[in-house]
């Protein structure tokens, strides 16, 4: 037993296929790698030919082979080994596929990094907890939490806040399902919801949706910035505020102020650590976290001790009215001091210094008691009863209680300032509005799926748990805030009454101090992340290429960070920075992250209406109608918080959605618009077959037939302006091509033809379909065509062919052949047949006819395709201030008065307008011209009949077979070949001359003189003398009437039956149009196709 020892060596031929581009273009072939299992036999032999090596080889031969023997079964499959790999070494690149998210990670490698050497990026190695639960905590917990929670709670009562909390947390869970679903649906990409929506609605809604997503995270960073600045400005440090009122009307305008002075700063503070340090923010978001965490605990904790021990935070009403607590020092209208009672300072802000025995006071305080009550009554006080529905203020309301009796006076307008008041008006949609942002953030885990160990298992359930925990805390949070805290104090926003507190401050434990520094940290990290996220998805959207002006913004730093998306997004942060509040800022970025969502619902339903065969989600619990009722949600939530915000969110994505449509990068990525709209063909398509249409839906559906030069250039491009302006983007439009040869052979020709014929479509704007069909002979080409093209009810019924131009002067009669071929199938197949004469002189698109004529002449009745073809014309620009004419032909025996008005009550009844004229023809003789004229036409045809069988002509075509067989082997429209190409003969004919064939020969050659005598000897054929007649007739009538029309339109007469008569047809066809310039010949279907009644 011999012993062979196997080498594998590395496979050179890979490097090559390197340089392609890297995602669009995967090398599957085998990479050489040393694996213990299996080694590769089959090699290449230079030219990506793959050949099995020999088992028998020398040692030298052995070292630079690869011989493998369990190739050696894949013997059938070598020779397309490059192509389809196999298994093993697809499977190799598939287990080896890392996915590593952008920006971070890379910004950390090339900090570190010394040099240009970078790390290897390490396997993604988070769980369900760390990688998507807590970072959908950290978002989903926000500043409206702490700063607004407690306000909509008062304002609309605990019932309606709860609701409001049920609505949003519904709408987030529903589209957690959704999302879960598609997100399980394979590997997501780094990229996140933007990746997963155009990826499964397209680039168009991609793109849209992706934007929308994008200025919701950076209004987002907004909103967070301007609620870490009201929470430094009003509780941490109020006396850095750098305007200040001069009176209380005021405040709120120097309050705005300063956010936007602060705010700005603040921003360029976060986009400069942002820039230089991504990683630190990273690293502090657990830093972020905790403080949130503790925050909400304490929170609890506060709730549960108030049931015993109740804070002290008292509050002073005067009457029912609640007052602003740090402008006085007692709650009372005097003070003893020693023995003597004095004003307090709450009296002296409501009446002048006098005499405290007839005092100038304010009426109502003096007509009402000045009282103090707790403002955390605590959880066992019963106060929930009263917190329990909404109590909605205009702007500048004061804030009462409802239950303390008061005694209602004019108070003067001096004292407002004393006076806690709502700073703006409330409905229950505003506060929709104002809560959403509080439920968003659901994303989180999905953007990081390029970190988590098992992405497909963690997301479904860390974004589910998350939204779940979030919704109990909100909803026990809401139940909680009106079962402790007085309604005046809920009501009030800023915490006036408690001596400028944070009112969820209030209610905590150990300390108000530990909500208000745990919230200030957590808003700036939310506000840090939302900076870091937004331009990183601004960033993925420019590099996928969709939308051409965005493309400066996929570029960054040389560690991928995106530097000019950095910069778009503080430009646009600080137009919400400016915007400088908060409940104005929260509903602007509720609407598109409420689009979002939205479109995330609609990709599920899609995906699962269809059930496309690639959407196979391992999350199971999910069902179109709840992606549907989601979807509802969120459309429903946009309009109840702000309709206009909507309508504009709405507007913006329409906008880019209709940018990209026409200017943008066209994308295949398999989405499931595309399956929709396949959908949505085949059931119309199913529909269509029920039958023909009616004649009130008949349109001109149009088989373009073009002819194509040798360079694959089209011919005659105004066949497709004449096409584009007849139907107006309307119906179908099929353009269609023969080339003459072998399929196997004409292959990459075809498709060069097809893609010339295409960019002409485009550039003449024809909205259609392209087909070119390979054949043996053009004219079996065409009858392809005119058979074949269409599907279903979309089948053409009118073909528009372009004229034989110089068919005279041409002695090959196929090229007139072909087209009197086309005639006689259109009407075999009763389409309809329009052909343009002298189209070179047709307008193009560009040109305008301000005045003039379409004339129709309508001899013989045709379905109506007369009529309706000016006013479908009429409708493009080109043609529209023409005037239409109708010309009819009475005999001597027709009484063309009552013709007339006849045809003018029929156009009155179709609404077309048109004058209308009838033209008499008169019997008269045969004229000398008419005879002569159909003579020459007799005598020509029988002149090249005899020409053809001449055994001159034979060994002149027996020449040309050689020169045409150099040429690119492609057939014009209009000019066949008979016979099979053959194989070139050599450079002298070659003939084999036998007793028979020399014989024939000399009686042809003797029979030639006598061949022309019966030429000049012949008599014309009378039906043929009668035809040329009616053309001459009918051509000097309508030459006479219609020489200046811009267009004109005549039946076209049909085909001789008998074939020996074809020469003459096409000689009648150029008698009847002589002298015109613009002609186009109608031949009808066979059935009509207008109609008078509605």
């Amino acid at each position: 037993m011999p012993h062979f020892t196997v080498v594998p060596v590395k496979d050179q031929a890979q490097s090559s296929y390197d340089s392609l581009e890297g995602i669009n273009w995967v090398d599957y072939r085998d990479t050489g790698q040393d694996y213990p299992d299996h080694q590769d036999t089959v090699s290449s032999d230079g030219h990506g030919n793959h050949k099995e090596d020999s088992p028998f080889l020398s040692g030298a031969d052995a070292a630079s082979k690869k011989n493998d023997f369990y190739d050696r079964n894949l013997a059938l499959f070598e020779e397309e080994l490059d192509i389809r790999p196999k298994v093993s070494s697809l499977l190799s690149r598939l287990v080896s596929y890392t996915n590593i998210t952008q920006g971070a990670k890379e910004h950390e490698e090339e900090e570190s990094a010394q040099g240009s050497r970078r790390k290897t990026p390490k396997s993604p190695n988070m769980g369900t907890l760390m990688g998507v639960y807590l970072p959908c905590l950290q978002n989903i917990f926000g500043v409206i939490l702490f700063l607004r929670l407690t306000w909509i709670v008062g304002m609309a009562g605990i019932m309606q806040s709860l609701l409001i909390v049920l609505m949003c947390c519904s709408c987030t869970m529903l589209t957690a399902i959704s999302m879960s679903a598609i997100a399980t649906n394979g590997v997501v990409p780094a990229g996140g919801a933007y990746f997963m929506i155009s990826r499964s609605l397209g680039p168009e809604f991609g793109g849209a949706v992706g934007l929308c997503f994008y200025l919701g995270t950076t209004f987002a960073s907004a909103m967070y910035i301007l609620g870490a600045i009201e929470i430094f400005l009003k509780y941490l440090v109020p006396q850095a505020a750098i305007f200040h009122a001069t009176d209380p009307p005021g405040s709120d305008s120097a309050m705005l102020n300063n956010m936007r002075v602060y705010g700005s700063v603040c921003l360029s503070l976060m986009a400069v650590v942002v820039f230089v340090g991504v990683k630190y923010v990273n690293k502090l978001a657990s830093l972020f976290l905790a403080c949130v965490i503790i925050s909400i605990v304490s929170i609890y904790a506060g709730a549960i001790k108030s049931m015993t021990h109740p804070p002290e935070f008292p509050i002073c009403m005067l009457g029912n009215r609640t007052l602003v607590r740090d402008r006085f020092d007692v709650c009372a209208k005097t003070v003893v001091t020693g023995n003597t009672t004095v004003p307090s300072q709450l009296w002296d802000r409501f009446c002048l210094p006098g005499n405290m025995s007839s005092p100038q006071c304010d009426d109502y305080f003096i007509q009402n008691n000045v009282t103090e009550i707790q403002g955390i009554p605590g959880l066992g006080s019963g106060i929930i009863r009263e917190n329990m529905w909404g109590n909605y203020l205009q702007k500048g309301e004061i804030l009462e209680k409802p239950g303390l009796r008061s005694v209602d006076a004019h108070g003067g307008v001096e004292n407002f300032g004393m006076y806690v008041s709502a700073d703006i008006a409330t409905s229950f949609t505003l506060l929709v509005g104002i809560f959403f942002p509080s439920a968003t953030g659901i994303m989180a885990g999905s953007n990081r799926s390029g970190d988590l160990r098992d992405a497909q298992k963690s997301i479904p359930v860390g974004t589910i748990l998350a939204i779940t925990t979030t919704s109990l805390v909100y909803l026990s949070s809401v139940v909680l805030f009106g079962s402790c805290i007085e309604g005046v104090v809920l009501r009030d926003k800023f915490g006036d009454a408690v001596r400028k507190n944070l009112v969820v401050g209030t209610l905590s434990w150990p300390s108000p101090w530990v909500i208000v520094i745990g919230s200030f940290f957590s808003t700036v990290g939310a506000g840090l992340q939302s900076l870091t996220g937004a331009p990183r998805l601004l960033q993925a959207i420019a590099k996928d290429n969709i939308i051409p002006f965005l493309r400066v913004f996929g570029h960054g730093k040389t560690n991928g960070e995106p530097t000019w998306a950095l910069l778009l997004t503080g430009l646009i942060a600080e137009l919400g920075i400016l915007i400088a509040s908060l409940d104005m800022v929260a509903p602007i970025l509720s609407m598109f992250f409420l689009m979002c969502y939205l479109f995330v619902n609609l990709a599920c339903a899609v995906q699962t209406l269809l059930r496309t065969p690639n959407w196979r989600p391992r999350f199971k619990y999910y069902h179109w109608a709840l992606s549907f009722l989601g979807m509802s949600m969120c459309l429903a939530l946009m309009f109840i918080s702000s309709w206009y915000y909507a309508i504009v969110a709405m507007g913006i994505a329409g906008m880019i959605y209709k940018y990209i449509e026409y200017q943008g990068a066209e994308k295949e990525w398999g989405d499931g618009i595309r399956g929709l709209s396949l959908s949505a063909a085949r059931y119309a398509l199913l529909r269509l077959e029920v039958g023909p249409p009616h004649t009130k839906n008949w349109r001109p559906q149009l088989l373009v037939l073009l002819k194509l030069d040798e360079d694959f250039h089209v011919k005659y491009p105004r066949l497709l302006t004449f096409a584009s302006q007849l139907k107006a983007g309307k119906g179908l439009t099929i353009v269609g091509s023969v080339i003459q040869g072998n399929f196997l052979d004409s292959y990459g020709e075809m498709q060069a033809a097809e893609q010339a014929i295409k960019n002409m479509m485009e550039i003449e704007r024809v909205k259609g379909f392209c087909q070119v069909v390979v054949a043996s002979k053009v004219r079996e080409g065409v009858v392809h065509l005119i058979q074949s093209c269409g599907l279903g009810g979309m089948k053409h019924n009118t073909v528009v062919m372009g004229w034989p131009y110089g068919w005279r002067q041409s002695e090959d009669p196929r090229a007139w052949k072909t087209f009197i071929n086309t005639v006689r199938c259109t009407t075999a197949a009763h389409l309809a047949l329009m052909v343009p004469k002298n189209v070179s002189f047709y307008p193009s698109n560009h040109e305008r006819f301000t005045d003039g004529n379409i004339d129709v002449w309508w001899i013989v009745h045709d379905g109506g395709m007369l009529m309706l073809l000016p006013f479908l014309l009429k409708q493009h620009k080109v043609w529209r201030k023409c005037r239409m004419r109708i010309f009819t032909v009475a005999q001597m025996d027709d009484n063309s008065i009552q013709m007339k008005k006849d045809l003018a009550t029929f156009l009155y009844q179709l609404r077309i307008e048109a004058e209308v004229e009838v033209v008499e023809m008169h019997d008269s003789d045969i004229s000398a011209y008419t005879y002569e004229r159909t003579l020459m036409m007799e005598q020509r045809s029988q002149m090249l009949r005899q020409m053809r069988l001449s055994s001159a002509e034979r060994q002149r075509e027996a020449q040309l077979v050689k020169d045409r067989h150099s040429l690119v082997r492609m057939g014009s429209l209009y000019s066949d070949e008979e016979e099979e190409v053959v194989e070139a003969p050599p450079e002298k004919v070659q003939m084999t001359w036998t007793r028979e064939k020399c014989e024939a020969e000399r009686r042809n050659r003797s029979n030639a003189p006598e061949n022309f005598r019966e030429l000049m000897s012949l008599k014309p054929d009378q039906s043929n003398v009668r035809r040329m007649h009616t053309a001459v007739k009918l051509n000097e009538v309508i030459v006479n009437r219609s020489h200046d029309a811009r267009l004109v339109l005549l039946n076209m007469p049909g085909p001789p039956r008998n074939t020996d008569g074809d020469e003459n047809y096409m000689e009648f066809l150029e008698v009847l149009t002589e002298g015109l310039e613009r002609v186009l010949l109608v031949r009808g279907g066979g059935r009509e196709v207008i109609t008078i009644y509605s």
